[in-house]
């Protein structure tokens, strides 16, 4: 194959190496840091048709203005709240997600967070291997999932996936969007105090972005309560992480279990001496199975586009 035939296209941060290796294998891929001078790109890489990046590093405006020729973003994530969405149609360009194909592995590190959080898992396994349950030291006893008000901030594939699982166990099921959704039968609160007030656990899963962020303030977890748990696998941003941090250390709710930060890879120093959170590296979609779907589903919507045939899973 000629490389009139190897559209260019930039591989914007770093990419998931099977990705990486599909794309060199049908693409010119010029290889663009995330914080790099976007002033200074060489005329190759600004001749970019395609940009393809994680959902943590998205696409700003900027990056749309120093690629001239660029015709569409395709990201490695189900969120695009880093993508500016204006710009790009402003500019025509068009915009793919990879959502479905991770719905369940997100699913169960939520449900699996709950139950690590609420039965003190994390912490019980640390005793073990400090060897102070061999001294002879006591734990102190969990709380329990069966039976608990789970709520579910965000009702969508992820949510319902997250609000089948717990079916079985919990004592009720309640969820707040913006709006009720049509196609269920899990009970809507439509304040989010309220929400927050009958609810023994929230489980995060709504997207994010600006209208989103910072949507759990202290107000909320102070509804929430002592007793109460919140588990996060959608963005950092949509909770209110000081107000966290201090709701923790005062013991105004009883735990959280987080994959997301505000601020990642930093975390809260606060955060890394408590016991009663679990802690996650962002891992929500970080199984063999769904990063390979995710990667084919990057590469079919690049084949799409450039064969003329209708995008797979367009955002825009």
């Amino acid at each position: 194959m000629t490389n009139t035939n190897r559209p260019p296209i930039v591989a914007y941060g770093p990419l998931y190496p099977y990705l990486a290796q599909g794309l060199e294998r049908r693409f010119t891929v010029h290889t663009v840091a995330a914080d790099a001078d976007l002033t200074a790109l060489p005329t190759a890489v600004r001749n970019a048709r395609a940009l393809v990046s994680f959902g943590s590093v998205g696409a700003s405006a900027a990056i749309m203005d120093a690629l001239p020729r660029l015709e569409l973003i395709a990201l490695f994530s189900v969120g695009y709240d880093q993508v500016d969405i204006d710009h790009a149609r402003q500019k025509r360009i068009r915009v793919t997600n990879t959502p479905d194909v991770l719905t369940d592995d997100v699913a169960d590190l939520a449900v699996g967070l709950l139950y690590a959080t609420i039965r003190n898992i994390a912490a019980n396994d640390r005793m073990v291997r400090s060897g102070a349950w061999a001294r002879g030291e006591k734990t102190a006893l969990s709380g329990r999932v069966t039976g608990r008000r789970i709520g579910i901030l965000g009702l969508g594939r992820i949510g319902h996936a997250i609000a089948r699982r717990l079916e079985p166990v919990a004592g009720d099921i309640l969820y707040h969007n913006r709006r009720a959704a049509t196609d269920t039968a899990y009970r809507y609160v439509a304040d989010p105090i309220d929400f927050a007030r009958q609810s023994d656990a929230i489980i995060v899963a709504t997207s994010g972005g600006p209208e989103a962020a910072k949507l759990i303030d202290a107000t909320m977890l102070d509804a929430l309560g002592p007793d109460g748990v919140i588990v996060n696998i959608s963005r950092g941003s949509v909770i209110d992480e000081d107000a966290l941090v201090v709701a923790l250390a005062e013991g105004r709710i009883a735990g959280a279990g987080l994959d997301v930060f505000a601020a990642e890879p930093h975390v809260p120093q606060a955060l890394l001496a408590m016991d009663q959170v679990v802690l996650q590296p962002h891992q929500g979609s970080a199984t063999v199975h769904s990063r390979a779907a995710m990667a084919d589903l990057v590469l079919a919507n690049l084949h799409a586009h450039f064969a003329g045939e209708a995008l797979v899973t367009p955002v825009v």
